[in-house]
């Protein structure tokens, strides 16, 4: 409901949509890569003009909308944002209180070691571990759901030792992914799904073997 996520907000990040409205938060599986990224690209070759994956995710999602077509679906990118330049949601924050992924931030470590430091959170996935992505929101306005009972999501770091590494690890060494496998996870990033995300975004179109016209 989007109660459950504006009640853990400061009103600058509120959605405008009574409490008791219907939400759901869209992840993407390591599978996504093969099969909706590759296909998309192959199906769409000429059409790509920005991000693929973008591009991917708002195709795919334009077609959920379209399997309602007697409901208002108002959809929400995770790359969207707003004029004052804050993203349109916090994405971490509504997996969260959707009960999909648990986001660990510095507030779950009892004995802080960073003093000073700015220490930004990051969702583990109970399945998933860091393998996976929050890409949108999809909103229905005129469903209210008042007994709609929240779930919480899986406490699945759930030792003081291994918070502190997950969040040492995906603030300070990002870039080796190991924050991704803080848990036993059971699927991962294809090699050629890690070599495209560890690419700067202006070389990835070389890789979906698109050209600069395309671009």
């Amino acid at each position: 409901k989007v109660g459950w996520y504006n009640a853990v907000l400061q009103p600058a990040f509120h959605l405008p949509y009574p409490d008791d409205t219907l939400a759901f938060v869209v992840l993407s599986t390591p599978s996504m890569f093969e099969k909706a990224l590759k296909p998309f690209v192959n199906k769409e070759r000429l059409k790509i003009i920005r991000d693929p994956v973008d591009q991917c995710v708002s195709h795919h999602l334009s077609h959920v909308k379209e399997k309602f077509p007697d409901q208002k679906v108002d959809i929400i990118f995770d790359y969207e944002i707003l004029p004052s330049r804050k993203p349109k949601f916090l994405a971490q924050t509504a997996a969260h209180v959707a009960g999909a992924t648990y986001y660990y931030q510095r507030k779950d470590v009892e004995l802080d070691p960073w003093g000073k430091k700015k220490i930004y959170g990051v969702c583990i996935h109970p399945k998933y571990g860091g393998w996976f992505a929050i890409r949108g929101l999809l909103l229905f306005p005129d469903i209210q759901v008042p007994f709609l009972e929240q779930s919480a999501p899986v406490d699945c770091v759930s030792t003081q030792e291994k918070r502190i590494e997950l969040l040492e690890q995906f603030n300070f060494h990002w870039q080796d992914g190991r924050y991704r496998d803080i848990i036993e996870v059971k699927e991962r990033y294809s090699e050629e799904q890690k070599a495209y995300f560890a690419t700067p975004p202006a070389e990835r179109f070389k890789l979906l073997g698109l050209t600069q016209e395309a671009q």
